[in-house]
């Protein structure tokens, strides 16, 4: 099951490297890359996403689709 998201657009319009995204997320940028592909992830590694993209956790639907 896909895992529709805008972290790369959204990553990419901020000028952030997938590395420094997942530096301030506290994930390793594997997870970042996998992310990006739509692949599935825990809602622990979402929530961490939202924070370090300067998002609110009620802000949850303007990036992830599921």
């Amino acid at each position: 099951m896909k895992c529709e998201n805008n972290v790369q657009k959204i990553r990419i319009a901020r000028l952030i490297s997938k590395s420094e995204l997942a530096r301030i997320a506290g994930v390793v940028p594997a997870t970042i890359d996998r992310v990006e592909r739509g692949e599935e992830c825990r809602m622990e590694t979402k929530r961490k996403i939202l924070l370090a993209l300067g998002f609110s956790l009620s802000d949850k639907e303007k990036i992830f689709m599921d």
